[in-house]
């Protein structure tokens, strides 16, 4: 899991300049940093993980359809090819 690094002393000094009261801006921090920390963030060791599973993935389904339309396309023939002795 990726961390966020969170500045509160920051946060809480721009909330109090935009108004709120040093308890509100405390609270607002504190919730904000706990909403973070629930939060799954992916990391970029996940997203390449996914990427090469993804390819992987993509690599076995093109063989699939290879088989499929080679399949199809023989059977296609040997209609057209029955068709065209029985006329």
């Amino acid at each position: 899991m990726a961390t966020i690094t969170f500045d509160t002393h920051k946060f809480i000094s721009t909330l109090i300049e935009a108004g709120f009261e040093a308890k509100q801006a405390e609270a607002v921090s504190e919730a904000f940093k706990v909403a973070q920390t629930d939060t799954d963030v992916a990391s970029k060791q996940d997203i390449e993980s996914l990427r090469q599973d993804m390819k992987v993935s993509m690599s076995e389904l093109k063989v699939e359809l290879i088989k499929w339309v080679t399949g199809a396309l023989i059977a296609q023939a040997a209609l057209i090819a029955t068709l065209v002795k029985l006329l």
